[in-house]
């Protein structure tokens, strides 16, 4: 990153809310014998010995990108893969679990294909007749259409399809926000069903931080998805060449001003996560998920 400005702090953990994996239950068997234990025991204290001495050292670089926001409240996380550093901007709205709108599609396209609900960013639903306000989702569409115009009916039918089951276990396993899909229809913020969600202005809430660090989960070496799946997610998000590398996102736009963009700039073998948040009521009018992207790539193109 070029440009850092302000003051460094050093974390020693990345502090993620509501869903954690819950491993406890999984060490407790009272049908262990009191050898096997003392084997366990024996095991769990050298593994915490080397987790003591290899503690990696996460740096947050409080930074200013206000000339990118023009006057726009807001937040900016990014994070650097190659020096594991992170950079935000509007440090405590970073942190605040908030409705992850549209962005939340990167999730329902990759459960959709987990759980072959989609085979590939072709597969089509068809449309049902009903006219919807935006042109675009009046026609069968792809995968890939899909998601490129943000279509809520599409993406209703594949979470639908995957489950509450087995939505909820993704989102354990790559610990999203709150995880809450509670209220699984929405709250009503649009007059059609098909038009609402839980991760539409409802129960689910993830913050800025914790989408990038999430993305990195899916996107890193260190998770249990299809090489092949995430080879189409990868294809339905693609968005364009900057010059300094293949952008990769989706923007997610609300009421009342508030939206998104979140995704990764992948050059070589770094990549660069970032999440963009918007949240400014004065100026609504200004504000999109458009306006979150431009703002990103600004940062991108002269930041990195």
């Amino acid at each position: 990153m070029k440009k850092a400005k302000g003051i460094v702090i050093v974390l020693l953990s990345v502090m993620l809310a509501g869903c954690s994996k819950m491993n406890s239950e999984q060490q407790q068997d009272n049908a262990i014998t009191t050898e096997q234990q003392t084997e366990e025991n024996q095991s769990i204290q050298s593994t915490e010995t080397v987790k003591e001495n290899e503690t990696p050292i996460v740096t947050d670089n409080i930074v200013d990108y206000s000339d990118y926001f023009q006057g726009i409240s807001g937040c900016a996380v990014m994070y650097d893969e190659s020096s594991d550093t992170y950079f935000l901007y509007g440090k405590e709205k970073c942190e605040k679990q908030v409705s992850p709108l549209s962005t939340f599609k990167i999730i329902s396209a990759l459960a959709g294909l987990e759980n072959n609900v989609l085979e590939n960013q072709t597969f089509t639903m068809e449309y049902s007749g009903v006219k919807y306000p935006i042109d675009t989702w009046n026609s069968n569409l792809t995968l890939k259409e899909a998601f490129e115009t943000s279509c809520v009916w599409y993406f209703r039918q594949v979470v639908d399809m995957v489950g509450q089951e087995n939505i909820h276990a993704m989102l354990k396993e790559i610990q999203y926000g709150n995880c809450d899909i509670s209220e699984w229809n929405g709250s009503e913020t649009n007059s059609l069903p098909e038009l609402n969600g839980f991760w539409l202005e409802s129960s689910l809430e993830i913050s800025p931080k914790q989408q990038v660090v999430m993305l990195n989960y899916i996107f890193g070496s260190k998770n249990n998805f299809s090489t092949d799946n995430l080879e189409e997610l990868k294809n339905i998000m693609y968005i364009a060449e900057l010059d300094n590398g293949s952008l990769y996102g989706k923007t997610g736009s609300g009421t009342d001003g508030k939206a998104w963009f979140v995704g990764y700039i992948e050059k070589s073998d770094n990549k660069i996560y970032f999440a963009i948040y918007l949240d400014d009521m004065q100026n609504r009018e200004v504000v999109s998920g458009n306006k979150a992207k431009e703002i990103a790539i600004s940062i991108l193109s002269n930041e990195v």
